[in-house]
């Protein structure tokens, strides 16, 4: 399956990019399958998602649980922890 991957903040400033398309690999179920699988596409992934537990997803807008599953997404939306005030 292919998804359209878009990343925020200091997610996207690590990965060095704003969004790309990628095809998951068919053992790509939930949003932590998703997080570990692109931990392994190099260093600068790596790097962005290090700690994952704070990596907030959102699947086609919504926002989502790690546990949840992909399923026939569109898009996925990565993002770092919210902070404010």
């Amino acid at each position: 399956m292919t998804v359209k991957l878009v990343y925020f903040a200091w997610v996207r400033e690590r990965i060095g990019k704003p969004e790309e398309e990628i095809e998951l690999p068919d053992a790509v179920k939930t949003v932590r399958d998703l997080l570990s699988h692109l931990k392994t596409l190099g260093e600068e992934y790596e790097a962005a998602l290090q700690y994952p537990e704070v990596i907030r997803v959102a699947i086609d807008q919504e926002h989502v649980e790690h546990h949840e599953t992909i399923g026939s997404a569109r898009e996925i939306g990565i993002f770092p922890p919210m902070t404010g005030g």
